[in-house]
């Protein structure tokens, strides 16, 4: 025998589980073969030595990917199919569109703007310090222009001496202050132990000018302050170099700054090019755009219309000035801020503007804290825990909504899979499951009226279980009591008899009978049993078995109407003892005493009893209470067979007269149960009238057609309501 690993290595694999069913499947599959045969015949066009064409390229591109959208596609569908079918994931998927991806975007806008804002920030510092310079230039310049000017109109001397003690000032180590009037050059201040810094009189015309200038390949902050003296005219220059050493002072408690000042050239489109300079001053300021990239160093600036960008044939860009280093973090949050921007430089030959410079800011988020709130002195500790417990408690309102959140899909995902699974328990057929309830909302309002449901179709299942059962017993009972009316109409040589009975429930309480006692006697009884159904049926049953005991029964009481009072015309004899010489009026009373000590006082019966005597044509009758048959001539005379007495079972003792009557040749013998007589419509009772109307007129038919005709009539005339009654009809014909 083979090794199950062995044998389920055997077994063919169900390909049918991973072929696509439908037609966009298909249709991906075959462009997927077509895509991979055209990628072959590349690959062996290769390995042959030639080259494949533009256009077998572009096919396989073009197929490869239409084949990648369409798998998307699909791969998203079935991961719906699949994925989504379940609520949870549908809410997990919901939630995640409603709440985690608004919350991620506006957490990325947040943290982008305030990184932007950080480098931001760092980089106002650093230009906030290079204008603040400018400003302290500027002003100092204005003091030295005013007092020269003093000193020029009051004939005093214009030396470098003016000035000498006021460079050693810790403010003027690094300063040189240089004055030109009447075309001359004074140097009255010079930094100790450096060049020239200014190499020679502005290239431009103007009353006050302060900016970052480029001079002989250098950055410095320089102050220009113009004065008229006579018909000449004083100039005053102060310049500091923006090197490392003035770096180090604006890095500090900051990080690290650079500066790239070099390497750059200006594009300007020909349609703005001008050969008029233009003189800048301290409020015409272009707008200045700046980009860059420290990981790949890159560099764009765009300045007043104009665009600015590296070099393409120079050396990789590296920062010309860089002052400070990045301070250690102070925690794991304490991130790194990397940002920049240019200032504005100008020529200081020309007077244009120059291609400006690039400052890139390294710092820390605790850093830029530090500064900006470094002028609530004592107060910052406050502020900063007053925000870290707004974050706090942010957090922790976050975790309760995610905490409650939770809870309730839980909720609604359990009470949905339970009554999942409370379904597929009644589609086994399992109606006693119920679904555990936990809590108290609408879902758990759901889940009780599946209970409510289910123990509503538990009991109706049983209630049907019941009711099949009854319906199998009364169908039994409706072929026990169709047995008990007569199969074959036993007729006699001068009398033509048919019966018939249709019950309006299953079973009937009306009840007909013919017993033949002898070659020229026949019983003919018609009966109908208060109530319908099954206790109607069984007292049917035992009046039947009464009625047939009794008439076969040779006691000579039921030969002589003892105590019965004879009616006038009868033909009854008492004294006859012979076998089959009843008494309908003594076998009444019978059965009457007998139905009174045998059934509950509500119950009784109509019967009519009659003895047919072929010899003498005649019939013996005693009527309990039944409607009155009739017979019928050929003339269309009716005679009524009334006599007898009440109803059978209902008081004791009671008297049953008895009658007789002749029949003539052709004569109809009617008998009837009310289900006939009083069916109804809107129109009013079907009528006796109707009855002996129908029976005039058809007369000459066969009985059988006869009782058909009569049933047909009381049909239409109900116009196919519900049956209320048991229609039974008995007909008899003297020949």
């Amino acid at each position: 025998m083979a090794l199950p690993v062995y044998r389920s290595l055997r077994s063919k694999p169900d390909l049918r589980a991973w072929s696509p069913r439908t037609v966009l499947g298909r249709f991906t599959l075959y462009l997927l073969g077509v895509d991979l045969l055209l990628w072959i015949v590349a690959q062996v066009l290769r390995f042959a030595g030639a080259r494949p064409g533009n256009l077998l390229g572009g096919w396989i591109t073009f197929l490869t990917v239409l084949c990648a959208v369409l798998l998307l596609f699909l791969g998203l569908r079935w991961l719906r199919r699949t994925f989504m079918w379940r609520l949870r994931n549908r809410l997990i998927v919901t939630y995640v569109f409603m709440a985690v991806i608004p919350v991620v975007l506006l957490l990325t806008i947040a943290l982008g703007s305030l990184y932007l804002f950080a480098g931001q920030f760092a980089t106002f510092l650093v230009t906030s310090e290079i204008n603040s310079e400018l400003k302290s230039l500027q002003t100092a310049n204005d003091a030295v222009a005013h007092e020269l000017l003093v000193r020029l109109e009051q004939g005093g001397p214009l030396a470098s001496a003016t000035l000498e003690g006021s460079r050693r000032h810790k403010d003027w180590t690094r300063r040189e202050v240089v004055a030109w009037v009447r075309g001359h050059r004074t140097n009255l201040a010079s930094p100790l132990g450096e060049a020239v810094q200014v190499s020679s009189a502005p290239g431009f015309s103007s009353e006050q000018f302060r900016e970052v200038v480029r001079d002989r390949g250098h950055l410095y902050l320089r102050a220009l302050t113009t004065l008229p003296i006579g018909n000449d005219k004083l100039t005053i220059v102060s310049s500091e170099p923006l090197d490392k050493s003035q770096l180090e002072t604006f890095a500090a408690n900051l990080g690290r700054i650079s500066i790239y000042g070099t390497g750059f050239r200006r594009v300007v489109p020909e349609n703005t090019k001008s050969s008029a300079p233009r003189v800048p001053s301290a409020q015409d300021k272009p707008t200045t755009s700046y980009q860059y990239n420290p990981n790949s160093g890159a560099v764009s600036v765009r300045k007043g219309g104009q665009d600015y960008v590296l070099d393409s044939g120079s050396a990789p860009l590296v920062p010309s000035i860089e002052a400070g280093r990045l301070p250690a973090a102070g925690n794991a949050l304490d991130s790194e801020v990397n940002f920049g921007t240019s200032i504005f430089v100008v020529d200081w030959q020309t007077g244009k503007d120059d291609s400006p410079a690039a400052i890139s800011v390294q710092t820390r988020v605790s850093r830029l804290y530090q500064r900006l709130f470094a002028a609530l002195g004592d107060f910052a500790p406050a502020v900063e825990y007053f925000l870290t417990l707004i974050a706090v408690v942010f957090g922790l309102i976050e975790l309760l909504a995610l905490f409650i959140g939770v809870r309730l899909t839980r909720t609604i995902t359990s009470s949905v899979a339970a009554l999942y699974n409370a379904t597929q328990h009644i589609n086994r057929g399992d109606f006693g499951h119920r679904i555990v309830i936990r809590s108290q909302d609408q879902l758990a309002a759901l889940e009780g009226s599946f209970n409510s449901m289910t123990d509503s179709i538990q009991k109706l299942l049983a209630e049907q279980k019941e009711k099949q059962r009854i319906e199998n017993e009364l169908a039994i009972a409706q072929e026990v009591q169709a047995q008990l009316f007569p199969r074959d109409m036993s007729a006699l040589a001068s009398l033509e008899v048919f019966g018939y009975c249709r019950p309006a429930r299953t079973v009937s309480g009306d009840y007909y009978d013919f017993l033949t006692l002898s070659p020229e006697r026949l019983i003919l009884a018609v009966g109908d049993i208060s109530g319908k159904g099954i206790s109607a049926a069984l007292l049917m049953a035992t009046i039947h078995s009464a009625v047939r005991a009794y008439s076969l029964e040779s006691a000579p009481v039921l030969a002589t109407p003892a105590a019965v009072a004879v009616g006038a015309g009868s033909a009854g004899k008492p004294g006859n003892n012979g076998h089959g010489n009843v008494s309908p009026a003594a076998l009444l009373s019978l059965l009457n005493h007998q139905l009174f000590e045998s059934t509950p006082p509500e119950k009784y019966a109509t019967l009519f009893l009659g003895t047919y005597n072929a010899h003498a044509r005649t019939i013996d009758y005693s009527n309990g209470g039944h409607l009155p048959p009739m017979l019928i001539g050929r003339d269309g005379v009716v005679r009524r067979l009334d006599i007898g007495g009440t109803v059978v079972g209902l008081f004791d003792p009671t008297p049953f007269e008895q009658g007789s009557m002749q029949l003539n040749d052709g004569d109809i013998f009617l008998a009837y149960s009310d289900g006939i007589t009083e069916a109804e419509n809107d129109f009013g009772e079907f009528g006796e009238a109707r009855l002996i109307d129908l029976v005039r007129e058809h007369r000459d038919l066969t009985l059988a057609r006869l009782s058909e005709l009569i049933t047909s009539a009381v049909d239409d005339w109900t116009g196919g309501q519900e049956q209320a009654d048991d229609i039974t009809l008995v007909l008899a014909r003297t020949r």
